[in-house]
């Protein structure tokens, strides 16, 4: 189960994950940030509760990054535990804009 936690002001979305993020609610995800995308210059994902991520998962960030290229910036913030291992993993660290400067 994925709690996603949307926050728009001005210009700026602001998404919050609580859960697992896998093959089923990476569609979820997609759907509730792609939706609300128009507009928006930087789109902030906090990872902060965020406890699985799978590939399919992965693929929404990436795709997301290549939307937000065309428009704005993307953050990701708190990464942590299984969920930093796994983007670590991945190779995809360095493609995730701000990714390095926020994992604690």
């Amino acid at each position: 189960m994925l709690n996603i936690t949307k926050n728009k002001e001005g210009t700026t979305l602001a998404i919050l994950l609580e859960g697992d993020l896998d093959r089923t609610t990476a569609l979820d995800l997609e759907t509730a940030v792609i939706t609300d995308l128009d507009g928006i210059t930087d789109l902030m994902i906090d990872l902060d509760k965020l406890e699985y991520i799978s590939s399919a998962g992965l693929r929404a960030f990436v795709k997301f990054r290549k939307l937000m290229d065309k428009q704005g910036t993307m953050r990701i913030i708190n990464i942590r535990g299984a969920v930093k291992e796994i983007l670590d993993l991945s190779g995809l660290a360095g493609f995730l804009t701000g990714l390095e400067k926020n994992v604690t």
